[in-house]
């Protein structure tokens, strides 16, 4: 039998009147845990509170795909509480050790409510304690998806440029050493000024050539031109080099004014070095290219998340919006077709610029879930009133009418278990919020449009 002053030890039963405290024990069964027993399981009916009041135990189960393990000590209040929504435990506990834990049944609620209203105004605030535990527990969660999301996409956006920039200059090694070789021969050769001038003139034309994009049989027509012009010089064993003319569009003439004023063997080595060098310059062109772009998506990640800056400034809401596109351009390549519709004037927000890139991360990431991964992103920003508009939609197969009134609920999501937590819109809703702004959605099969205004911080210019 449980005595008052063991349940009065309990810090939601503190300072209760005996009679009280007598009516709760009167109305609770006394449970003894043995070590490694279940005393609830996940999915069991949630239909009592427990109060523990000896032992330790143990919970787990499964919150948002992933497991989670607690401790349940001597003091503790659980299970279900006063006008919780609860229907079904969503995790398990067992003993650690020997328990003694009260079991008070929830059909009893709306009695204990009228006869123990403190309690019930400690449970309510505990019930808001655990409410406010379980959404930061997710929302770091889902901060660390996200991170976990757009970490992997930078890392494949920068492996690409990265890779080609270093298969880039190791090819040049191989290239640099038939430009010595071919340099080495032709300063064998005793060449007129004029002879010199020529191979000059022909190499700075060939450098400056730009790729033109053929199709494969132009490509290949004048692939076989540029070969036969060589081989009817004797220079049957250039195909290799003929092929690389080719892709920078050289014409067969061009190359004649070399035989007309070259020997066979001058001829060829010049031939060599040429290409050689059209073959380094076509190079360096992919090394600058690759680390531009890798420079540009290191710009981009410290835009995205200010490093360096203040956390509050005037944020110039279309390069917020530019920077987003950069960041999830990994998603976008793959079938997202991006309209733009800014203002030309500048429109600036008073914000935490890192939160309000994120308001544009999720919904632009639910946009192209929505659409599959292939459609049509519409982005619009204007100016009403004091306030930017921005209008961000797609052309999707819309959000069914039961779910619109749900989507800014925190944990509510229409995705699979594991693939989506249901934080993305709350906390876009509350970053929104926070810069004394609003958001409001609009959605048909086919056109599902997010609408944020945020109030400017001055007037354009």
């Amino acid at each position: 039998m449980v005595d008052k002053s063991e349940l009065l030890r309990v810090p939601a039963f503190a300072d209760l009147p005996d009679d009280q405290i007598a009516w709760f024990l009167g109305h609770a069964e006394e449970l003894r845990v043995k070590a490694g027993d279940n005393y609830f399981r996940e999915g069991d009916p949630a239909d009592a509170m427990f109060v523990i009041l000896e032992g330790q135990l143990q919970g787990r189960g499964d919150v948002g795909g992933e497991t989670i393990v607690f401790l349940v000590k001597p003091g503790d209040v659980t299970g279900v509480l006063p006008f919780s929504r609860m229907k079904q435990f969503t995790v398990g506990v067992r003993a650690i050790t020997d328990a003694t834990v009260l079991r008070f049944p929830s059909s009893l609620f709306p009695e204990l409510v009228q006869k123990m209203p403190e309690l019930t105004k400690r449970l309510v605030g505990l019930m808001s304690d655990r409410i406010r535990e379980t959404t930061r527990v997710e929302q770091q969660r889902d901060r660390l998806a996200s991170l976990g999301k757009l970490s992997a996409g930078l890392a494949h956006e920068l492996n690409n440029p990265a890779s080609a920039a270093k298969r880039a200059a190791g090819q040049l090694r191989e290239i640099l050493k038939k430009i010595r070789d071919a340099s080495h021969e032709l300063g064998r050769r005793d060449l007129s000024p004029a002879q010199k001038s020529e191979i000059e003139k022909l190499e700075a034309s060939f450098i400056q050539h730009h790729e033109v994009p053929l199709d494969p049989l132009a490509l290949s027509d004048l692939e076989a031109q540029i070969d036969s012009l060589l081989r009817s010089h004797g220079q049957n064993d250039l195909w290799q080099l003929a092929a690389d003319l080719a892709r920078k569009n050289v014409q067969p003439e061009a190359l004649e004014s070399l035989f007309a004023t070259l020997d066979a063997g001058t001829a060829r080595a010049a031939l060599v070095r040429i290409a050689a060098s059209v073959e380094v310059a076509t190079l360096l062109n992919e090394i600058e290219s690759g680390t531009s772009r890798i420079s540009d998506l290191v710009r981009a990640i410290k835009e995205y998340t200010y490093m360096d800056q203040t956390p509050l400034q005037n944020v110039d809401v279309v390069k917020s919006l530019e920077t987003t596109l950069t960041i999830m351009n990994h998603k976008l390549k793959r079938g997202v077709a991006v309209e733009r519709d800014y203002q030309r004037v500048p429109l600036l927000v008073n914000s935490f610029g890192s939160e309000l890139n994120q308001v544009w991360t999720n919904i632009i990431d639910n946009a192209i879930d929505a659409m599959g991964g292939k459609g049509v992103l519409r982005i619009r920003t204007y100016r009403e009133d004091n306030c930017v508009v921005v209008e961000i939609d797609d052309n999707g197969p819309g959000i069914p009418a039961d779910v619109q009134p749900h989507i800014f609920e925190p944990f509510f999501t229409t995705k699979r278990v594991g693939e989506g937590t249901g934080l993305g819109l709350d906390t876009t809703l509350r970053i929104v919020k926070k810069h004394r702004g609003s958001i409001q959605v609009n959605s048909k099969p086919g056109d599902t449009r997010f609408q944020v205004w945020l109030p400017l911080a001055q007037a354009p210019t």
